[in-house]
């Protein structure tokens, strides 16, 4: 399959150029599976191995192909070092039960390069992520019961990209319950919204900008139900990394402060400043 944009050549022809392919690093905590058996039963391979592998097919399904690289707690300066974030277009994320794990110097370094104009998929309890809870600046609490009861997960936003091919609504006959009251600050765009077979909701999918960067927090996906082999959620993550991605220009990560008068007439000092 040829995945290409037309664009006039120097004779005023249409030129096929080829799409570049889509960027995608997927953070694995990678503690539960090397610690709980049931988990292990059900990602044998690792949970990041099947998020990696459902977006990138997912993406190959929609015509658009993804470089994806998998980071882990355990490299995680190397695997989320300054370089590998510049050459990422999305990075996703899942942790559960190693947040404080995370350095701080890597914090800092997703948090620039998400304003900077990276796309951020935090998952499931990566709503208390050191990153997402530094993007949001909440303590992103929520309520919890894990019954394994079905969940379903509303599309409000029929308009949204994220939305495409996603069925009305999602059916995941297991999973744990998220609960309102979810202390996050009000969502840029509310896309989905879920329920639970006891009567509770929760705003399950989230969109959010900061800065250059998109943000779209998704709550389906406990380690102890096979979420990520659903391809309806496949097919979300796979949109929310289309969306998120960012704009193909320049990522820019330092800004201007102090300019000298007339600093616009400058182009280098212009351009600096966007």
């Amino acid at each position: 399959m040829t995945d290409a944009r037309r664009a006039p050549g120097p004779d005023h022809t249409p030129q096929e150029t080829p799409i570049e392919p889509l960027r995608i690093t997927v953070y694995g905590e990678n503690r539960h599976e090397t610690t709980d058996p049931i988990v292990q039963r059900v990602y044998p391979e690792g949970m990041h191995t099947v998020i990696a592998e459902g977006i990138e097919q997912a993406l190959h399904g929609l015509g658009r192909e993804a470089q994806v690289r998998i980071a882990l707690l355990d490299d995680i300066e190397d695997s989320l070092s300054e370089e590998v974030l510049a050459r990422t277009d999305v990075l996703t994320w899942w942790g559960h039960m190693a947040h404080d794990d995370v350095p701080d110097q890597v914090v800092d370094r997703v948090v620039r390069h998400v304003r900077a104009g990276m796309g951020f998929l935090p998952l499931h309890s990566a709503h208390y992520s050191r990153p997402f809870k530094a993007l949001m600046g909440t303590e992103c609490d929520l309520l919890w019961r894990n019954d394994g009861e079905e969940e379903r997960v509303w599309t409000v936003d029929p308009s949204h990209p994220i939305t495409r091919g996603v069925p009305q609504p999602i059916l995941i006959p297991e999973q744990e319950a998220y609960i309102e009251w979810f202390a996050i600050p009000a969502p840029d765009e509310l896309i989905f919204v879920s329920s639970f077979a006891g009567g509770e909701i929760f705003r399950s999918g989230c969109g959010f900008r900061r800065g250059k960067g998109k943000i779209f927090y998704f709550s389906p996906g406990d380690q102890e139900y096979p979420v990520y082999r659903h391809q309806a959620i496949r097919r979300v993550l796979a949109n929310a990394a289309l969306w998120a991605a960012p704009e193909p220009r320049e990522r820019t990560l330092n800004r201007l402060s102090h300019v000298d008068r007339d600093w616009y007439r400058d182009p280098e000092v212009a351009r600096r400043a966007v």
